[in-house]
């Protein structure tokens, strides 16, 4: 499995990453933060086919692009059903809160834990770990782990919103990718890439440091 990263909302520092089976060319995007021609053409350009639209949870800052998206590509949106919710209400995506008065596309596809969306041969499997929010999820594939807002390089999502909750997150990590092996790339909503075990051995609030 490929994947690129593009970052098209810098004031947020949001992470969007596009993963595709290089066999099949089946693809999809996961937390377009915002609307970006540029990462339109270059998604055409690679003359692959966009099958999904995966939102890892349904926070503004993850879900702004969705809707160029959807008039450019005929995609699956996808979210976890305790978030679908956030998708068209901005109060509950929050961003009436910086007065952008998101309204994405409802949701095709309602995710719940342990199911699995193919990209040809690949397997996209659906892990739930609610904290930051309450339908947050993480998105397995081979060796790589798209984790939103839930696990950060050195960090974790903040749990003072709206459906946060801080030991309900540090549960999630611990007993949902901490089981994982400690070779997985993790691949946040913000910030560098990590691996399970760096995060296992040094994250100061879920690692061997925090002990």
């Amino acid at each position: 499995m490929k994947f690129k990263t593009f970052n098209v909302l810098p004031e947020f520092g949001t992470n969007t990453y596009l993963v595709w089976d290089e066999t099949s060319k089946e693809a999809a995007i996961i937390d377009p933060a915002a609307p970006s021609q540029r990462m339109i053409d270059e998604i055409k350009e690679m003359e692959i086919n966009l099958k999904y639209l995966i939102s890892t949870h349904g926070h503004g800052d993850h879900i702004g692009g969705n809707k160029m998206i959807n008039d450019n590509f005929d995609v699956k949106n996808c979210i976890h059903k305790e978030d679908a919710d956030s998708l068209t209400d901005p109060n509950k995506n929050l961003s009436n809160f910086w007065g952008s008065k998101i309204i994405a596309p409802k949701a095709d596809i309602i995710l719940n834990d342990g199911d699995e969306l193919t990209l040809g041969t690949e397997k996209l499997k659906i892990i739930h770990t609610p904290g930051h929010s309450r339908g947050g999820i993480c998105i397995l594939t081979g060796n790589l782990l798209f984790c939103g807002d839930t696990l950060f390089a050195d960090g974790i999502g903040r749990t003072d919103l709206p459906g946060g909750d801080y030991s309900t997150l540090i549960n999630s990590i611990k007993s949902r990718l901490f089981i994982l092996d400690g070779n997985i790339k993790v691949l946040p909503g913000h910030g560098p890439e990590t691996t399970i075990e760096d995060e296992k051995a040094g994250n100061p609030f879920v690692g061997m440091m925090a002990r």
